[in-house]
């Protein structure tokens, strides 16, 4: 008599395949928002693979372990950490590392944390976008040795060369963001609605800092709860990763597209190779 892991494991292919064709009227409306219209075809592909293969492993505890591992390594060297790796998953697996930079140790021991909540109990709201901004920067400090401020950013700021929305306006236009994101939380294409959500949330910069970390962090929940597997930005693409938001700012939504989907099937090709092992 067959498990039904025997059974996923025996018909995986199949399986996938079928999956895939009952789920096209969502995505093929959408196949053409990046240069490679393949792409949404590919990724819808790799993402019915890797759930089936976590549920056939009983793997999702540490699927999402390692999957931590590299997203917060990833997220936050785009932002300037230089913690190696192995101190990093050194820092994840035993509570402590002999790395000696302090804010960087505490950065990540945050991100942990923050991660923690987005899965637990991150609601689409100010409130929660606010606790998982203070849970990502409390005890850290910034270039100038003082610490992170509180709340909504008060003062004007470039991200890049971009233009960041107003302070006065912050609240209204994060508040205005929400409630777009909840009207279409039934009919928008799951991946372009949260990277969407993204691009305006980066665009509105609400916070003094940490703007890419929280901002890459609500994406995900957008995906996960539609049932596709988390994404990372890799840090050897942050150059090309913020070429793609400013040109995106600019009114070019393709290329922008373009990148988050490679970059979607980057990940999903990593934790596939991870549990294929």
């Amino acid at each position: 008599m067959f498990s039904k892991e025997q059974f996923i494991a025996n018909n995986s292919g199949l399986l996938a395949k079928e999956e895939l064709r009952l789920r096209e009227p969502l995505w093929r409306k959408s196949i053409k928002l990046a240069y490679n219209p393949g792409l949404i075809e590919i990724v819808e592909d790799k993402a019915i693979r890797l759930n089936n293969l976590i549920e056939q492993k009983h793997a999702e505890n540490i699927l999402s372990a390692e999957f931590a591992k590299e997203f917060i390594y990833n997220s936050n060297n785009i932002e300037g950490s230089r913690i190696p790796k192995e101190k990093l998953i050194e820092l994840f697996e035993n509570g402590k590392t002999s790395y000696t930079n302090n804010n960087e140790v505490i950065e990540v021991e945050n991100s942990i944390e923050a991660f923690d909540y987005l899965k637990s109990e991150f609601s689409f709201n100010l409130a929660s976008i606010k606790h998982l901004y203070h849970t990502l920067t409390k005890g850290l400090l910034l270039e100038n040795k003082q610490s992170y401020p509180r709340g909504l950013r008060k003062v004007s700021i470039l991200a890049g060369e971009a233009t960041t929305s107003a302070p006065k306006n912050i609240q209204r236009e994060l508040e205005t963001l929400l409630k777009q994101n909840k009207e279409n939380s039934k009919k928008a294409y799951p991946f372009q609605r949260a990277f969407d959500f993204h691009l305006r949330y980066e665009t509105i910069h609400p916070f003094r800092d940490a703007n890419g970390r929280t901002g890459r962090l609500i994406m995900n929940k957008i995906l996960m709860q539609n049932n596709y597997p988390p994404i990372i930005i890799y840090k050897d693409n942050k150059k090309a990763y913020f070429n793609s938001l400013s040109t995106a700012q600019e009114g070019n939504n393709k290329k922008y597209y373009q990148f988050m989907l490679e970059q979607t099937q980057k990940t999903y090709d990593q934790m596939l190779n991870l549990l294929n092992k």
